[in-house]
């Protein structure tokens, strides 16, 4: 009886300290890198499905980690969710693609919508262009969701479009270089500026979700901030959103070590 007991009590010291160690923005880093690599991701899978709620959000405690975590997660899942069936991102389904519960974390299955507005944007309304918060939310999003929401987020997700910013893998110790290369990047690509009228023609997503940006006078001024106009523009633009799917749109992250 006593060896029983001594066997059950070090099984348990066993899977305490194996559930304490275990890294979970590693995991996101390594489920990104294998489906950029082609390579078999369904362990990851499989470890994201047993996990845990408390140890989830006891682990992941500031926006940083947040943030790494679950662009990580949002970004891996698009591209797996897309190749398995491309079928689902026609201008009919679209819009049930992104609200479908496929991704399985903590006893939850979460939606991409769930993913972005909920955890990434802090419970935000995904059609009040960032102005209306949700109340009332679930237990799973109020632990798990971002204090803060950071804008440069938008220039890291990537939903499966042509007009979608790259995906790069991220890690919490550099993410806000990591933001900032990438935010600075894509709206170089992305932005024209026409000096004689002084506008800038750029991204919709400053359009769709400007109460994240602090409405569109501060956009202006992050386009100058970021060096993407040589001047605060005095209009503003907005290029139609291409849906054409363009999966494995990967870009490297400088060594920000």
């Amino acid at each position: 009886m006593r060896t029983i007991l001594n066997i059950t009590l070090l099984l348990c010291i066993f899977f305490t300290y194996a559930q304490q160690s275990f890294d979970y923005i590693d995991l996101s880093q390594n489920l990104l890198e294998k489906v950029k690599n082609e390579k078999n991701f369904q362990p990851e899978i499989k470890q994201l499905e047993a996990s845990q709620l408390e140890d989830l959000a006891e682990q992941l405690k500031t926006d940083e980690q947040k943030l790494a975590f679950w662009i990580n997660i949002y970004n891996a899942f698009i591209q797996i969710s897309l190749k398995e069936n491309p079928e689902q991102y026609t201008d009919d389904n679209r819009s049930n693609f992104f609200k479908t519960e496929r991704v399985n974390i903590a006893g939850e299955k979460l939606s991409f919508d769930d993913i972005e507005h909920g955890i990434i944007r802090s419970s935000m309304s995904k059609i009040s262009m960032g102005y209306v918060k949700k109340i009332f939310r679930p237990e799973w999003e109020r632990k798990l969701r971002v204090e803060n929401i950071d804008w440069r987020i938008h220039f890291a997700l990537n939903c499966g479009a042509k007009s979608c910013p790259p995906v790069a893998i991220y890690d919490d110790k550099f993410i806000d270089k990591q933001l900032d290369f990438m935010t600075k990047s894509y709206l170089k690509e992305q932005t024209n500026y026409i000096a004689e009228t002084k506008t800038a023609e750029t991204v919709v997503l400053f359009s769709w979700f400007r109460g994240d940006f602090g409405g569109l006078d501060e956009v202006k001024k992050i386009l100058r901030q970021y060096d993407v106009t040589p001047e605060k523009p005095e209009d503003l633009e907005f290029k139609t959103y291409d849906w054409t799917m363009l999966l494995d749109n990967f870009r490297t992250l400088p060594d920000f070590k």
